[in-house]
This record gives C-alpha cells, sequence and structure tokens, in this order.
C-alpha cells in the first residue's frame, strides 16, 4: 500500500459522523453484536453508535450500549480513535473504548443482536475489513490511532499506529 493516501488529505480531513465502539471483554471472551440497523448492518461489530451533540464520547459509548443491548459499561477506557473516508457512505471518526465490567444482561434490539465469542475465535470475515488489523492489539492492551480510504467496503489504503504514543494523534 502507498505510504501516504491518494485520495484522501488527512491533514484537512473532517469527519461528517463522529461516533463510538465498545468491546467489553471479560474470561477472554468479547461481547460482540450483529448489526440489524444502519451503517454496517449485516456486519459483526461492538456496540456503540453515534455522539449527539452535548455528549462525550465516553457518555455516548455507553448509551448506545443501554440502547442497544440493555448493558451499562462500567470504567470504559478509550483505547483509540479510527477515522474513516469513505466513498458511498458518510465520513466518520471513531472513539473506540473497552471495559471488563457492566451491569445488565446483553438483550437484543432492534439494532443489535449480542453474543460472546472467544478471543481467538473473532469472526473477522464478517466484520468491516479494517478490524483485523486493530482490533487484536487493541484486545492486547494497546492504543492505537488509524486511519482508513475505504472504497465501500474496500481498503485503498490506511495506516494504524500503535502503542501509547498514538494519544498523541488523538483528534478528540
Amino acid at each position: 500500500m502507498n505510504e501516504v493516501s491518494t485520495r484522501t488529505d488527512w491533514q484537512v480531513w473532517e469527519p461528517v459522523i463522529r461516533a463510538t465502539l465498545m468491546f467489553i471483554v471479560q474470561d477472554g471472551k468479547v461481547l460482540l453484536i450483529d448489526k440489524l440497523t444502519g451503517i454496517g448492518k449485516g456486519k459483526v461489530n461492538g456496540p456503540g453508535g453515534k455522539i449527539d451533540p452535548g455528549e462525550t464520547a465516553e457518555q455516548a459509548v455507553i448509551r448506545e450500549c443501554q440502547e442497544e443491548l440493555h448493558i451499562t459499561p462500567y470504567f470504559p477506557v478509550k483505547m483509540g480513535e479510527l477515522c474513516f473516508a469513505m466513498t458511498d457512505i458518510p465520513d466518520i471518526h471513531c472513539h473506540v473504548f473497552m471495559a471488563t465490567e457492566f451491569s445488565g444482561e446483553p438483550k437484543a434490539t432492534r439494532e443489535a443482536d449480542p453474543f460472546w465469542k472467544k478471543i481467538s475465535e473473532i469472526p473477522y470475515d464478517r466484520m468491516w475489513e479494517d478490524d483485523q488489523y486493530w482490533l487484536p492489539e487493541m484486545l492486547c492492551g494497546k492504543k492505537f490511532f488509524g486511519r482508513f480510504d475505504f472504497n465501500e467496503e474496500e481498503i485503498e489504503w490506511m495506516c494504524v499506529e500503535l502503542g501509547d504514543t498514538t494519544e498523541q494523534l488523538w483528534i478528540g
């Protein structure tokens, strides 16, 4: 892949959508969802969604887990940020969190059908293509910052930086 994106000028890139993702991990398993509506419908992902005006990313990810799965994550830790330049949907800036504790019992809603999966058995073939490049690292405790140019559902260019120094790259 080229060192520099040929389609997106990341120095001036602005997202249309600000969003969140949550990955709850317990006993070697991660809580995932079958996405039933909206962007990513039909894919496996973590719960999450758009940040409402006036909300922080942390407030939004907790609210989205409550709405999508009827659970409340405790002590979410921000692990990274993802920037997606898309050809077929609005550009997205996503804050990614991880937690190990929550209250409630994950329940299916019209938006999501939850399931637990062993970390070693995550179905990357049913997820967005980018997940394979940062999710395993995050689940090992690494922080990250990723930028991706997507042509529909295929990555044309990407840059993923790992480690604690990635926090300096975070947009906010």
